[in-house]
C-alpha cells in the first residue's frame, strides 16, 4: 500500500514538473528543440522535420516541423521553403534578422504567428500549423498551412428535404463556418472560437447574428461552455449532454442539424449556433419543443401546404406515443367504447391468443425495436431489407401461430409508420421510450391511466427549460403574437414578429410592415382591339 501511494505522488510530481516546463520559453539551440519536440512526441513517424541550411557564410540552420497528414504540403513547399531558398542573400546571419526577414518578406502565407512557449508551439503544431524553428532563436514562426484529406460538401443524409438546398455540413468546422457565412451576407454574423478538452483542444465556435439573439442567451451559452471541464470532445454530443438544463428526461432540449440552410434560418430567428470540429452535427440554442415538428421545406412551400403537414407531424408524433396504450385500455378495460361489429371481429382474433393484450404490446414493440436497431447497423444496402423482410416474415408468422393477434400487428405498425414521420430522431426516439410507460399504465388503469400519463407528461414539458427558455413556448406561457409560425405557419408576407423570450425586441424577422402582394392589374378581362371586317371585336 504505501508503495502504491509513492507512486501516486512521484507521477504527480512529473506531472506538475512537465506542466511547468511547457510554459516555459524555447531553447536558443535548434538541436535541444527539436530533441524536445522528438521527446514530447515520443518521436512519432508522422511528425516531418526538414532542417535548411540558409545562410551560406554563417551555416545558419532552420527546421520546419510539421505533422504529416493534416496539413497542404504543396502550401509548404510553394509559400515557405521556395521562398525562404530564393532569398538566401538577403540573410545576414543573426537569427533575429532571419525572423524578421520570414516575417516580413520570405513567408508569403496569410497567417503567421509567433510562438514563445512549448505549450503555444505544440497546440500549434497539433492544430495542423508549420513551425520553422531558428538556430539561435527562442521563438518560433508559426505559420498556417492547415489541410490534408476531408470530406467534400455532400447532400446531409439525416434530414432530407424534397425542395432546397443539397449541401451539408462536413467535419471541418471552417467548411461549415463558410457554409453558414455564405448565406448570411452581414458583417454583424459574429463568431468565437474556444478550444474543450484538456486532451483533444478541440475547436468549438458559437456563431449569432449581433442585433438579433438576445445578450443573455449568448452570455450563457459562452458560461456554459467555458465551465466544461472534460478530457476530450469527439462528437457534438459531448458538449449537448455538457450544457443542456436538464438531463432527466427524454425529450432533447438542444436541437442538431446537418443543414447549413436551417443553421442559417434559426441564426436569423434569433438563435445561437454551436459548431464542433471534427462532426458535421451543429448545435441550436435554445430549442422548443414544436421546433422538432418542423421541417426545412415548411419555408419553401406554400404556407397552406406547410401548415397541414405540420399539424400532420404533431399528430402522428401524439400517435406514436398513444396508439398501443389505446389499443390496450379499449380492449381491457373499456369494451363498451368499441362498436359492437369491431368488438366482435376484435374478440374473434383474440380468442385463440394466448395472452393479454399488454403482453402482445410488449412482445411486439421489442420485435420492431430489434429490428429497427438491426436495420441501421447493418450496411445500408442489406439494413432495409432486413427491417422490411423481418417484419412481414415475423408479423405474419406470428399471426398464423396465434401468438398475436392481426389488430395488435395493425396498430403496432402504424404505430412504427407514425414514428418515421417525425423529422427529428432525438425527438422520434423520446417517443419509443415513452410508449411503453404509456402502455404500462393503459394496462393496469386503462383510459384513466392514458389520461393520466398525458397530464403528467403535459407537466413535464411545461417544466422543462433550454437556456433558460420555456419549453413549450409559445403555448406555455402563451404569446398570441408567437403563434403564427407553430403548428401553422402563416404567409411570409404577414407581419411576423420577433420570439419575446429568444430573440432581440429591436427588429421584425420581416420588417415593421410587408405588404400583401397583389397583381398590378384588374383581374378582369382586358380587350384587344383588332380589326376583321371592319369591327372591333373582343
Amino acid at each position: 500500500m504505501p508503495s502504491f501511494f509513492k507512486k501516486n505522488k512521484q507521477s504527480q510530481q512529473e506531472k506538475t514538473k512537465l506542466n511547468i516546463e511547457m510554459k516555459q520559453g524555447l531553447y536558443t539551440s535548434l538541436k535541444d528543440n527539436l530533441e524536445m519536440i522528438q521527446k514530447k512526441t515520443g518521436n512519432s513517424p508522422d511528425i516531418t522535420i526538414r532542417t535548411l541550411k540558409i545562410d551560406v557564410e554563417s551555416q545558419t540552420e532552420i527546421a520546419i516541423v510539421y505533422v504529416e497528414g493534416i496539413v497542404d504540403e504543396d502550401s509548404i513547399n510553394e509559400f515557405i521553403v521556395e521562398p525562404i531558398m530564393e532569398n538566401q542573400e538577403r540573410y545576414d546571419g543573426s537569427p533575429q534578422h532571419i525572423l524578421d526577414l520570414l516575417v516580413g518578406h520570405g513567408i508569403t502565407l496569410g497567417g503567421l504567428n509567433i510562438a514563445s512557449t512549448w505549450e503555444d508551439l505544440f497546440q500549434s503544431l497539433m492544430d495542423g500549423n508549420t513551425l520553422l524553428i531558428i538556430d539561435g532563436e527562442n521563438k518560433a514562426l508559426v505559420a498556417s498551412t492547415r489541410g490534408g484529406e476531408q470530406r467534400s460538401v455532400e447532400q446531409a443524409e439525416s434530414q432530407v428535404s424534397v425542395r432546397g438546398p443539397r449541401d451539408g455540413f462536413t467535419e471541418s468546422i471552417q467548411t461549415n463556418l463558410a457554409l453558414v457565412r455564405r448565406r448570411i451576407r452581414n458583417p454583424n454574423l459574429w463568431v468565437e472560437t474556444m478550444k474543450i478538452g484538456s486532451r483533444t483542444k478541440t475547436d468549438v465556435s458559437i456563431m449569432y447574428l449581433n442585433g438579433a439573439v438576445n445578450p443573455t442567451i449568448v452570455g450563457e451559452v459562452r458560461r456554459r461552455l467555458n465551465n466544461i471541464n472534460i478530457d476530450s470532445i469527439l462528437e457534438s454530443g459531448y458538449i449537448e449532454q455538457m450544457i443542456e438544463d436538464q438531463t432527466m428526461t427524454t425529450f432533447p432540449t438542444i436541437y442538431h442539424t446537418e443543414r447549413p440552410d436551417v443553421i442559417a434560418g434559426n441564426i436569423l430567428e434569433g438563435r445561437v449556433a454551436i459548431f464542433i470540429d471534427g462532426t458535421p452535427f451543429v448545435l441550436l440554442a435554445p430549442a422548443v419543443f414544436i421546433q422538432f415538428f418542423q421541417s426545412v421545406e415548411d419555408y419553401y412551400a406554400r404556407f397552406d401546404i406547410a401548415s397541414a403537414l405540420r399539424f400532420l407531424r404533431t399528430l402522428t408524433f401524439f400517435i406514436s406515443i398513444i396508439a398501443p396504450s389505446v389499443y390496450i385500455a379499449g380492449t381491457t378495460f373499456h369494451q363498451e367504447m368499441i362498436p359492437t361489429q369491431l368488438l366482435i371481429i376484435i374478440a374473434a382474433q383474440r380468442e385463440s391468443v394466448p395472452f393479454p393484450a399488454f403482453v402482445e404490446a410488449v412482445m411486439m414493440e421489442v420485435t420492431f425495436e430489434i429490428l429497427r436497431e438491426a436495420g441501421i447497423r447493418m450496411p445500408r444496402a442489406v439494413g432495409s431489407a432486413i427491417s422490411i423482410v423481418g417484419a412481414l416474415v415475423i408479423g405474419q408468422a406470428a399471426v398464423q401461430a396465434g401468438i398475436v393477434s392481426p389488430a395488435m400487428v395493425i396498430v403496432v405498425s402504424i404505430t412504427a409508420i407514425a414514428n418515421f414521420a417525425t423529422p427529428s430522431f432525438a425527438m422520434a426516439i423520446s417517443a419509443r421510450l415513452i410508449r411503453f410507460l404509456f402502455i404500462g399504465v393503459a394496462a393496469i388503469f386503462g383510459f384513466y391511466g392514458v389520461i393520466l400519463g398525458i397530464i403528467f407528461l403535459t407537466i413535464h414539458l411545461c417544466s422543462l427549460r433550454s437556456f433558460g427558455v420555456p419549453y413549450m413556448t409559445p403555448f406555455a406561457p402563451l404569446s398570441p403574437d408567437n403563434l403564427q409560425d407553430t403548428l401553422i405557419r402563416t404567409p411570409l408576407w404577414t407581419t411576423r414578429e420577433r420570439a419575446n423570450l429568444i430573440m432581440n425586441d429591436e427588429e421584425n424577422l420581416h420588417g415593421s410592415k410587408m405588404p400583401r402582394p397583389k397583381p398590378p392589374i384588374s383581374r378582369g378581362m382586358f380587350k384587344r382591339n383588332t380589326k376583321k371586317g371592319g369591327k372591333n371585336e373582343s
